[in-house]
């Protein structure tokens, strides 16, 4: 059978369904019901009159019973192939891309179904496709960048070069960590994506790992003419069970945002607060904030919204790859009286 013939097959199937689930048998139902009351008024006698109209009453509540019920059955039909449509593109919508759905009738909806996961497919190709070229560039672009880095800090140390070339080079420098920093954030990604990602859990001391991205990134803030203030807690933290270095990681990623974006306040706030059920990390600036129809987005690979702030776009939806294989939760929001707060809550050991 050809392409053309299926397809007509095809776009046949429910009508050809509900002749034969609805159609037919009401239709022999009513022939039926009307062959007997013809029959039994051709040899009832005048007298059975009231008979006459219950036997009628009685073929008309079953011919409407047997309509309702063949109806409802081939509504079924319908129906429940199409909350399973709904169930696979919401899954396939979520990121379960290359998911495939069970066709269950040969025909409009079974065609339906046909296109859904070869839609699922292509996207599950795509991203497969996209993953391998960022993994490819992100290894190619290490060599390179590594030599350069190393290459400009050895400059930075020549008394020999000054003035603008000087400031040349400390640009180099500069830029060259900052593409290496987008490298790194790429491969991560990466990593995550092809299910390479590997977590070395361990009871840790969180207050540690956050004391220390604070004292990093102290000298950076202060040149940008902000106040980074952290207060370390009287009592000592609980330890957890997580990776020293990936949360370290997404300390250190939220207060570069926070130093990035919160250009224009003055200062940057962290706190951190624990208990019983875990511990609290708060990072909160005083710049513009985020503008409302983008704050759900912020988290999701590769979106950078309104901002004109360089970077990959995909440092947040690590962090919050970190912190879900913790079992804990990364919020974002905008603070009251102006900036952005971001929120990790890790649950205790």
């Amino acid at each position: 059978m050809d392409n053309n013939s299926q397809s007509a097959q095809k776009k046949g199937g429910i009508v050809r369904r509900w002749i034969i689930s609805c159609l037919l048998p009401c239709a022999a139902v009513i022939i039926a019901a009307g062959a007997g009351l013809c029959l039994y008024l051709r040899f009832a006698s005048e007298a059975a009159f009231v008979s006459t109209v219950l036997l009628a009453a009685l073929t008309a509540a079953v011919i409407i019973a047997v309509l309702v019920i063949t109806h409802l059955r081939f509504l079924r039909t319908i129906t429940q192939p199409v909350h399973s449509l709904t169930d696979i593109s919401q899954r396939i919508s979520a990121g379960s891309l290359g998911i495939q759905a069970d066709k269950p009738l040969d025909d409009e909806i079974g065609g339906l179904f046909d296109s859904i996961n070869e839609l699922s497919a292509a996207l599950a190709q795509s991203e497969r496709l996209q993953t391998e070229f960022i993994s490819s560039v992100s290894h190619e672009l290490r060599t390179p960048l590594t030599a350069i880095t190393g290459w400009s800090e050895t400059l930075e140390y020549d008394e020999n070069i000054q003035g603008d070339s000087r400031r040349g080079v400390s640009i180099i420098s500069r830029e060259a960590g900052r593409l290496s920093k987008m490298v790194g954030e790429l491969l991560e990604f990466t990593r995550i994506q092809g299910g390479r990602f590997k977590l070395n859990m361990e009871r840790m001391d969180v207050e540690a790992e956050l004391a220390d991205a604070v004292l990093t990134y102290s000298q950076l803030a202060r040149q940008e003419g902000m106040e980074l203030a952290y207060a370390p807690p009287e009592e000592p933290a609980p330890p957890i069970n997580g990776d020293p270095e990936r949360l370290k990681q997404v300390f250190l990623n939220i207060i570069d945002n926070a130093v990035k974006y919160g250009r224009g306040g003055e200062r940057i706030l962290v706190g951190f607060t624990s208990d019983s059920a875990g511990v609290t990390v708060t990072v909160r600036d005083f710049g513009p904030g985020i503008p409302p129809e983008e704050l759900g987005h912020v988290k999701e690979k590769f979106y950078k919204g309104s901002s004109r702030g360089r970077g990959s776009g995909i440092g947040l939806a690590v962090c919050d790859e970190i912190v879900s294989r913790h079992l804990g939760a990364l919020s974002i929001e905008n603070a009251d009286g102006g900036g952005v707060l971001v929120t990790v809550k890790l649950p205790a050991d």
